[in-house]
Order: C-alpha cells, then structure tokens, then sequence
C-alpha cells in the first residue's frame, strides 16, 4: 500500500479515536480520559456557565452530568470526517436522578441532541464548537433551570 495512504488512514483512525473518547469520558465517567486527547490549549466554544478553559476545565462538567445522571451514554449516530476535522451528531441519553442545572431530580429518562465539530492536530482535538439542545432538556424534565 502506498505510504501515503497509509500514513493518512493512521491520522484518520487516531483522530477519530481521540473524539471517541472524549465521549467515553461522559459514558465511563472517567473525566480524566480527557487528559490523553484534548489539547492542553483545547478551545471549547462556548464555554458552560462557569467552566475553565482546557482539558481541566471540562472534568467538572463531566462530574456534574454523570451525578445527575448516574445512566448517562453518549451515543454517536452520525461522525464525518476529513483529515484534521470532525463533525459529529449524538444524543446524551440518561435518567435525571440528580440535580442538574439547579433542577431537582425527575426520575426521568431523557434524551437531548449534541452536534459538535472538532479541529485536531496531531492527535489531540484543539477546538470543539458545540451545540447541545437544552431546551429539548428542559421540556422533557417539565422544568427551566430557577433564574437567580
């Protein structure tokens, strides 16, 4: 086989393993998996209410869903990828037995659509723009997160 092409199905596999498990991260809950392929300088856009920038900053966010949700499995149902580019359509699915975002818990099964496109360099996803359907979140809970 050319070694061209081998050298970009080795980048292709590696890249797609790193945002697989920046997934697992949330589904094993293993915050720390984030360590081996997130960027020290990963840009996450936009940043949660409170959250730090790079890989230290989004451990407590994954603590947080996963004791909201003790269930919670993101499922991948659509990846498409070029070299150095990724784009992903998933679903976050779990039962909110914890408080989340200040709301109570439900004992309700939910699932919420995520769609995110990651930028990787050598490996490492650098950047993560990211859109997660909260509101489809908050309706199957019956409930908004209290204003302050």
């Amino acid at each position: 086989m050319n070694t061209a092409i081998t050298e970009l199905s080795r980048q292709l596999e590696a890249e797609r393993i790193a945002v697989e498990t920046l997934y697992r991260a949330f589904s094993e809950h293993d915050p720390d998996l984030v360590d081996a392929v997130l960027a020290p300088d990963w840009d996450d856009i936009p940043l949660a209410p409170g959250q730090g920038p790079g890989p230290g900053g989004i451990k407590p966010i994954i603590r947080s869903l996963c004791a909201a949700m003790p269930d919670v499995q993101i499922a991948i149902h659509d990846l498409i990828q070029v070299p150095g580019k990724i784009g992903v359509r998933a679903e976050i699915i779990g039962t909110h037995l914890g408080t989340l975002f200040g709301i109570a818990p439900t004992g309700k099964k939910v699932r919420f659509r995520l769609h995110e496109f990651h930028t990787l360099a050598n490996g490492m996803v650098t950047t993560t723009w990211h859109m997660e359907d909260w509101f489809g979140l908050f309706m199957q809970l019956g409930q908004f997160p209290p204003q302050d």
